[in-house]
């Protein structure tokens, strides 16, 4: 359920002057606060849009992230230092060394 985010016309009560409430898409939205029933209107509110990670982001975070450029070749975005930039099918020494990020 979404959470809203009302305001007191006048003075606020125990609730403060701005308050957030739960409730149903389907409800109407108050008119009075339920606590002190003063008049109160909605605000609009900010939401919380997250973006993707880039691939310096991903490999700070500790990720390894491989691309398929060919049969049985992935290309490693986020290679480390010592790491080899593309892994291929049955050369085990070009697998990233996760030695150095997991503890």
């Amino acid at each position: 359920m979404p959470i809203y985010e009302y305001e007191h016309m006048a003075e606020g009560c125990e609730w403060g002057k701005r308050f957030e409430i739960q409730q149903s898409i389907k409800d109407s939205q108050l008119k009075k606060c339920p606590e002190c029933k003063k008049p109160v209107k909605r605000n609009l509110s900010l939401v919380g849009i997250s973006v993707g990670k880039s691939n310096a982001e991903l490999r700070d975070l500790g990720f390894t992230k491989l691309v398929r450029r060919d049969d049985g070749v992935y290309e490693n975005v986020t290679a480390r230092k010592g790491d080899s930039r593309y892994m291929e099918r049955d050369k085990p020494e070009t697998i990233p060394d996760v030695s150095k990020i997991i503890k």
